[in-house]
């Protein structure tokens, strides 16, 4: 058998499943701990970055149904995207609700990037946008709210 770390170098599926296979039999002192401590906390973060780049889509699509002008009429991706964005940020909260204390630090990282890509979607002028976000996270995720045109 390949030592711990060799193993999770070059075959790390393999790796998953000799880790997963110790913990299970309960032998804690075959485990890779170093490269298993890492790839826990790799599952954490890849939760934020899901939470702040649905958060992202999000507010660019309310965005853009608030300040374009008749633009979501035509269209139902529009609406479509914000239901479904809506729907992954609730499971996502209900698997992880410690999440939920990530919501306004990803809302002031991301709001910035979501008005810049709300502007170069619908190709108004980036001051269309308010600087800050006009909403609440309430707002954000509720699924009655749809700003005001």
């Amino acid at each position: 058998m390949a030592s711990k770390p060799d193993l999770y170098n070059h075959d790390f599926y393999a790796w998953t499943q000799q880790q997963a296979a110790l913990l299970r039999e309960n032998k804690v002192h075959d485990l890779d701990c170093t490269n298993l401590a890492e790839e826990i906390e790799s599952l954490g973060r890849s939760d934020k970055r899901e939470l702040g780049n649905r958060l992202h889509i999000l507010v660019m699509h309310l965005l853009k149904w608030r300040y374009q002008p008749e633009g979501h009429v035509d269209s139902h991706s529009w609406e479509d995207t914000v239901w479904h964005q809506r729907t992954q940020l609730t499971l996502l909260l209900e698997e992880s609700p410690s999440l939920r204390r990530e919501l306004p630090g990803r809302l002031a990282r991301h709001y910035p990037l979501a008005r810049r890509d709300a502007a170069r979607e619908t190709r108004l002028p980036l001051a269309t946008f308010p600087d800050t976000c006009p909403w609440t996270i309430e707002q954000i995720l509720d699924e009655d709210f749809w700003p005001e045109s």
